[in-house]
Order: C-alpha cells, then structure tokens, then sequence
C-alpha cells in the first residue's frame, strides 16, 4: 500500500470517494470505506446520504478538499472515525467522543436498547458506574425523562465529555468523580437505586496482543485494562456496593468479558445475588443482569 502523503487529485466528489477507496483498501473493508466517506460528508459538509449520491458529480473547495486529505491520512494511521468526527450515535442521540472516553460500542448500545423493552420498565432512580462519555446514563435519561439519573467515573476529563453530552441532549444527570475501587469514596452514594449497570473495565493485560490498533492506540487504557492477577477487580466492588444499595425488587446490569464470563456470572451469586448471562448480537456472553436473591 502507499504511505506517502499522496494528495487528493480531484476535488470532485467522486475522485475523492475513488481515492478513498484506493489508498486505503488495504485496511479497512470495502463497504466500511463508503460509511467512513459517507460520515465525512456528512460533517463536513452537511451532506446527507441522499444528497452525496445525487451530487457525485459536483466539486468542493480546496479547504475542504483539504480536510478530507487529512482524514484519509488519519485514518491510515486507524485513528477512529468518530474522533475524526468528533461524535458518534448512540441510541439515537449525539455522543460526542475523543481520546479522554471509551467510543460507545454497538453492543453497548444494545443493552441499552433491550433494558427500555424490558416490559414496564420505569426504575425511578438509576446509578451508571464507570460513565465514560455519559452515554448510557444519557440514554436513560433521555427515554426514562421522569428517573433519578447519577452517573460516576474516576476522571475528571472523562467527566468533562460526559457533561458536555449531557447538556448536548438536555439531560438532567447527577454527576459525580468517585472511585468505585474505593469504599468510602463509594460510600457517599448513600441512595437506594433501582438499577444499577455499569460498563467498567474488564481486558486483561493478556488480550493487548489480540486488541485492534484503533481501539488500543486511541482509547484511554485506564477504561479498558485490568491487571491479569485479578481482572474481575472492579465486579467485585460493584458487587459489595449493590448488595447494600440496589432496591430488593431492583436490577444491576454489568457489560463484561466474554472470555470471563463463568466467573462473573459465579462472583454476583457469591455476592447473593441471582445471575444470568446475555449474549450479544453476534452471539458471545456480553452482558449479566443481576437481582437480590431472596431469603
């Protein structure tokens, strides 16, 4: 493949498609290639799919032309579209990302998705540990306006992102900085919720080698690693911390390692509590919903 800095020899809409797909099918697939050249448009130039496809023939400025060469170049270095563009979509609404938080993952999105189908599903009060960008306690908020929403994360700069989607997607969200590894720090969330879900760190140090280069060289390794000797560290906390403060009739919801799955699942009903395992869309252990074991 090239590496040059070879420059977009057209500023007509469809070189610049036909140069994206030249200088970098060799990373990525064809069809994700279209998406990426489709979303730079998009925010770019406001352009939607529809009118992309109708205005293949037109020409834009030099300036922009110059800032889709500059992206082809990013993106020859797997820096993330969505920090590319600043934003992604998650359950319909804006995200906005960057280095500081985790990029919102389609399987993230589909725990959301299927908790708002649970049938009656109304907690009035709700607590997202490890926030990142805000996006799920946003979601929540957004759909469930009448719930009680407190969303915590260890850093400040990830808080700040999360803030700023709140106020983006005019949600209403308790945030606080707190280290959920810490039991007096934990302890201040003197509440009693209805649901409690979380998407905390869970790859271990082990799985660096397997990790695609845009997620391991530009996602904050402090949301995505825990230590080999004990990778269930932060379960463990969110375990301690529920059984004391989820309502008896609530929910905790806990993204987790696929790979960890058993044991996961064996830490909640060690903790008292009933356990089950959810696969995800493309059928791996993805998610484990979690209630107070009776007496």
């Amino acid at each position: 493949m090239n590496t040059t800095h070879m420059r977009i020899p057209s500023n007509r809409v469809r070189d610049i498609e036909r140069y994206y797909l030249a200088e970098l099918r060799d990373l990525y697939p064809e069809e994700e290639l279209h998406t990426f050249v489709y979303m730079l448009f998009e925010a770019f130039l406001g352009w939607d799919r529809t009118h992309f496809l109708l205005h293949r023939d037109d020409t834009i400025n030099q300036s922009d032309l110059l800032r889709f060469h500059w992206a082809a170049e990013d993106l020859k270095q797997y820096r993330p579209i969505q920090h590319i563009i600043g934003h992604t979509d998650f359950c319909g609404l804006r995200i906005n990302v960057n280095p500081d938080v985790l990029i919102p993952r389609p399987e993230t999105e589909e725990i959301v998705t299927q908790l708002l189908q649970r049938p009656l599903f109304a907690p009035a009060s709700i607590l997202d540990l490890c926030t990142g960008s805000g996006c799920i306690a946003i979601a929540l908020k957004h759909h469930l306006p009448q719930a009680a929403v407190t969303a915590v994360d260890l850093s400040p700069s990830a808080l700040a992102v999360a803030q700023d989607n709140s106020r983006l997607n005019n949600t209403d969200i308790n945030f606080r900085q707190l280290d959920i590894l810490n039991p007096l720090q934990l302890a201040s969330l003197n509440s009693s919720y209805d649901l409690i879900i979380s998407n905390p760190p869970y790859v271990m140090e082990r799985e660096r080698a397997d990790m695609q280069p845009n997620v391991l060289n530009y996602d904050p390794p402090q949301a995505l690693f825990v230590p080999d000797s004990d990778p269930l560290l932060f379960y463990r906390a969110i375990a301690q911390f529920a059984a004391t403060h989820l309502h008896p009739d609530g929910l905790l919801v806990v993204e987790i390692n696929q790979a960890l799955a058993p044991q996961t699942a064996q830490l909640f009903q060690d903790k008292g509590f009933n356990a089950v395992i959810h696969n995800d869309f493309r059928s791996n252990p993805r998610h484990i919903s979690a209630t107070l074991s009776r007496p």
